[in-house]
């Protein structure tokens, strides 16, 4: 994936814009930034796009603002000199596609076929939009179509909610969603910014799914990790499991046979998508140990460590 397509799968949704008055367009974005998603297809369904990308790009350089809907050579030009980051079609249309990488812009060309999607490999992408996306038989249809296709990854769009978000997001030829159920036309143009930033929030903490896994209690030695977990064993039922470096109670009380992370132990927190997790978290200045960090064959994080402790608590991220 280009460097624009990874940024779209940490942040993970890309609002779908639809505005009408361009002077919405600052107070928008700094809703969607304060919610949690620096990022937004503006389409040219309405004649403000153009001005929005302008507005939106000129005083929000963090944002990942693209341009949507862009159906011929002319929208790719206005686009591109309104500070899009990247151009999404709603199909694909062989000619224009090869004219947006010739200006130099990354495009997500829209696709719902085989076929299509090897026309989008013949001219080196490795990222296509999916649309739309419920009505073309959904997270069943992408998977499908990805078997073949092992190099080639997705972004829905066009049906997706916070309910089947994450249906989506759990498969890894997903790279991010596109939705428009936070940024809805009639929120806009009513000026309710704080409920579109608290809508985005919301989906935010519903992509990353964060849950308590387990706590881990620091222990001088192997014997006094399983009298630890005995009592839990005998007072509350949790059945005591004996492991290499661990005694666990139940599932969420593990006892450390000799003194691990954390001055008395360890807390893990479980997550939809570490990447994702750690890039919300580090938006708003939380800093990870580089040095915990473990990945998978895919090169995706499975365990992050907070840098600083909670109570005395390391804190940790795991997969849900």
């Amino acid at each position: 994936m280009d460097k624009i397509c990874e940024e779209l799968y940490k942040i993970g949704i890309v609002p779908v814009i639809a505005i009408d008055d361009a002077k919405d367009a600052a107070p928008l974005a700094e809703a969607l930034i304060k919610g949690g998603l620096p990022a937004a297809e503006v389409t040219f369904r309405t004649a403000a796009a153009e001005d929005a990308i302008k507005i939106i790009s000129e005083k929000y350089p963090e944002m990942i603002v693209g341009a949507g809907t862009v159906l011929n050579a002319e929208q790719a030009d206005r686009a591109k000199a309104a500070g899009a980051k990247f151009i999404v079609s709603p199909g694909f249309n062989r000619s224009n596609v090869e004219y947006i990488q010739s200006i130099g812009v990354p495009v997500v060309p829209g696709t719902a076929t085989p076929g299509e999607v090897e026309q989008a490999i013949e001219l080196g992408l490795d990222c296509v939009k999916f649309f739309p996306a419920e009505q073309n038989g959904g997270i069943a249809k992408i998977k499908a179509m990805a078997a073949p296709y092992t190099k080639m990854h997705f972004m829905p769009t066009g049906g997706v909610n916070k309910n089947n978000l994450n249906d989506y997001l759990g498969f890894n030829k997903v790279f991010c969603c596109g939705g428009s159920w936070m940024v809805k036309k009639d929120l806009i143009s009513a000026g309710k910014f704080d409920e579109i930033e608290a809508m985005t929030r919301d989906a935010v903490n519903a992509m990353l799914g964060f849950t308590m896994k387990h706590i881990g209690i620091n222990e001088s030695d192997a014997a006094a990790a399983e009298s630890v977990a005995d009592k839990f064993d005998s007072l509350f039922g949790f059945t005591k499991k004996v492991g290499n470096s661990s005694v666990f109670a139940g599932s969420v009380i593990e006892v450390m046979k000799a003194k691990g992370r954390g001055a008395n132990g360890h807390i893990a927190i479980g997550t939809n998508n570490v990447d994702r997790a750690v890039y919300h978290l580090g938006k708003q200045g939380v800093k990870f140990d580089e040095s915990s960090f473990s990945y998978d064959a895919d090169n995706h994080l499975k365990v992050a460590y907070l840098a600083d402790e909670f109570g005395g608590f390391a804190v940790h991220l795991v997969r849900n």
